[in-house]
């Protein structure tokens, strides 16, 4: 990773930054010096640059605007939106490419941003909608090299913290024919403050609304989550409200989604004060390389400078984050955790805990992470962790180690998966998570885990295929499909091919994707199945993907209907388990029966829609029949027992779920 550092940056603060970007289908801007002392100087003709200015620009100590390069384009006041939903929803983001300086003192941002976008719809588009946070503000746009005059709107939309977005409305010159591609070359500027005002909005106590809106820069800990928590980049979303059913979540899911495959860069710059240099930059979850250059006096009152570049990335399921922090790093097994100062005593708990948890980990996923876990210690104790990738955001605070193994079961299994799909890298962190406590022989809390997300995934998923199309997880944008049913998925894979065999196509899988082997544009899911049938030739999982992965048939609706219970000979009983499934998804679970000394388990196929009575020999007066144990969820419960001991020997048992 390339990145460029002037020791002139140390010295005009806030001042020129020039880059050199690869030749763009526009005109570069003509420079303009800054001159924060006087009138703006008349614009020069320029002679032919070996490269390309970004932006040029001066602020002053409150981070407000000085000068600005070239002839800016004035917004026009604010307004009412003249777009609506529908032309936002046919502009797709196909290419960020940013350059962000931050004023850690003043709480600043400034930045350039190149903003490719592609109109998805089937008409031409006659304008573009960008949107930033409400407490930003577009100062300037241009296309093929032209400024270009643009209305803003403050709309109400609690993606941002602030309740609300600035959405610039570009005119352009020629509709954008549908499939046609343009890019916009945009500067925006403001403040980044920790704020509270949509959740406050909503009737959410202060306290605990400020620990959960904590995206702010400063000093000492910069944190942006991006969109749906402060939108600190250029997006196009439709405008959503706290309160109006999943409609938020569902937004922000749909923006993740579109994010996918985008093209994505970011420089970075960061003015800091003298002595309070930051030691970590993390970048859509990935630490970057920080160059720092700060002055050696001990008196110095120039501020110091660091510099970052992600270099060419593509983004994932993700919202663009940034986080910078002056925090002490503490080297452990997989991971690095860092601390503020008074949390450095509780860092040997977690290194601890990832030294204990580790050897679970590498046995399924295999000796060598793809990268690092980044913990991330958040200044305040009360705030709400959060996760982005191999980063973990979270207080470090002292804990029980069985506590801490498992928060780190989960986050430490993103530094081994592929980041796609989405749904095997956030599905197999939730299910090591629970399978670590499966591992501590605490079965039923990792059940217990499961079934807390059952009821809320059965309420969302459709009656039946034909009452909606559901979520296939390829294309989930709510976490109760890629999270919840992705553990549950890989706990019923892990029953019907065993723990080596799944582990072996789980590496096989990440070995794969590392190597290029899932070239771009192939179904990752697909060659998922294809390292599962390698693992487990004989393993039938065709209707497995075909009901739960591929598509989404919702999930399967169990009864047992009556249990009937034979004595045969020498001790021996044959019990008969008449059990229906009225959904529309097929399941295989597990029955068992159980006598006063001995249990009979086997696994049962129950087609959607259909009816199977499995038999089962039991030494032994049966006492006890169990359908399911908790591992494939399903509409109304997860356990269906009957109890034999009751029941006259000729006279069938009926059940009830558990």
């Amino acid at each position: 990773m390339k990145l460029f550092l002037a020791r002139a940056l140390a010295i005009a603060s806030f001042a020129a930054l020039a880059a050199t970007v690869p030749d763009q289908a526009q005109t570069p801007a003509n420079p303009s010096p800054a001159n924060p002392s006087g009138p703006p100087q008349s614009t020069p003709q320029p002679a032919k640059p070996a490269g390309k200015v970004l932006f040029q620009r001066s602020l002053d100590t409150n981070g407000d605007t000085v000068s600005t390069t070239g002839p800016a384009a004035k917004p026009a006041a604010p307004a009412t939106s003249t777009i609506d939903d529908a032309d936002r929803k046919s502009v797709s983001i196909t290419a960020l490419d940013l350059d962000v300086r931050l004023n850690a003192t003043a709480q600043q941002l400034a930045a350039r941003a190149l903003v490719t976008v592609r109109n998805t719809g089937a008409s031409p588009l006659l304008h573009i909608p960008l949107q930033i946070s409400s407490s930003l503000n577009w100062e300037r746009m241009r296309i093929a090299g032209r400024d270009v005059s643009f209305p803003i709107a403050t709309i109400n939309s609690d993606s941002d913290h602030t309740g609300q977005l600035h959405e610039a409305v570009i005119p352009l010159a020629e509709p954008l024919a549908p499939g046609a591609t343009v890019q916009l070359d945009v500067i925006y500027s403001g403040t980044v403050v920790a704020t509270a005002r949509r959740l406050l909005s909503a009737g959410t106590p202060e306290d605990s609304a400020s620990h959960s809106d904590w995206d702010e820069i400063s000093p000492t800990f910069t944190g942006l989550r991006g969109f749906g928590n402060v939108v600190w980049y250029p997006v196009v979303s439709v405008p959503v409200i706290l309160g109006d059913g999943a409609r938020l979540f569902d937004e922000i899911g749909r923006q993740k989604l579109r994010a996918s495959g985008i093209e994505f860069r970011l420089r970075l710059t960061v003015e800091f004060p003298h002595g309070q240099a930051p030691t970590i930059a993390v970048v859509n979850g990935n630490a970057v390389p920080l160059k720092t250059v700060d002055s050696q006096a001990a008196n110095s009152d120039l501020p110091g400078i660091a510099a970052a570049d992600s270099g060419p990335t593509m983004l994932t399921f993700e919202s663009p984050s940034l986080f910078v922090a002056a925090e002490t790093a503490h080297p452990g097994t997989h991971l690095t955790v860092y601390t503020v100062p008074e949390d450095e005593p509780a860092a040997q708990n977690w290194l601890t805990a990832a030294t204990t948890v580790s050897p679970m980990i590498e046995r399924w996923l295999g000796p060598t992470p793809r990268t690092q876990l980044t913990v991330l210690d958040l200044p305040d104790p009360e705030d709400v962790p959060w996760e982005s990738g191999p980063l973990l955001a979270i207080p470090v605070r002292g804990g029980p180690s069985d506590q801490l193994s498992s928060v780190l079961a989960h986050a430490m299994t993103h530094a081994w998966m592929a980041p796609n799909p989405y749904w095997l890298n956030e599905g197999t962190a939730n299910f090591m998570g629970t399978l670590w406590d499966d591992h501590l022989h605490r079965r039923d809390q990792a059940l217990g885990t499961l079934e807390a997300g059952r009821q809320a995934l059965a309420l969302e998923e459709p009656p039946s295929p034909g009452e909606g199309a559901g979520q296939p997880l390829a294309h989930a944008t709510s976490p109760l499909y890629y999270r919840t049913k992705a553990a549950y998925i890989l706990w019923m894979l892990r029953d019907l091919v065993g723990d080596d065999a799944l582990a072996t196509a789980l590496q096989a899988f990440n070995a794969a994707s590392d190597k290029g082997a899932n070239p771009a544009g192939s179904d990752p899911s697909a060659s998922f199945q294809a390292a599962l049938m390698s693992a487990a030739p004989r393993a039938n999982l065709k209707w497995l993907f075909a009901d739960w992965i591929d598509a989404d048939h919702g999930l399967p609706d169990l009864s047992v209907d009556k249990v009937f219970p034979n004595a045969v000979q020498s001790g021996n009983w044959l019990v008969s388990v008449t059990i229906s499934n009225a959904g529309y998804a097929a399941a295989e679970v597990p029955v068992t029966v159980r006598s006063a000394t001995n249990t009979t388990t086997e696994r049962v196929f129950i087609p959607a829609r259909g009816t199977v009575t499995p038999r089962l020999l039991v030494q032994g007066k049966p006492t006890e029949a169990q359908v399911n144990d908790g591992t494939v969820p399903e509409t109304q419960a997860s356990l269906h027992i009957t109890h034999l001991d009751q029941q006259p020997e000729s006279e069938p048992a009926i059940a009830a779920p558990q």
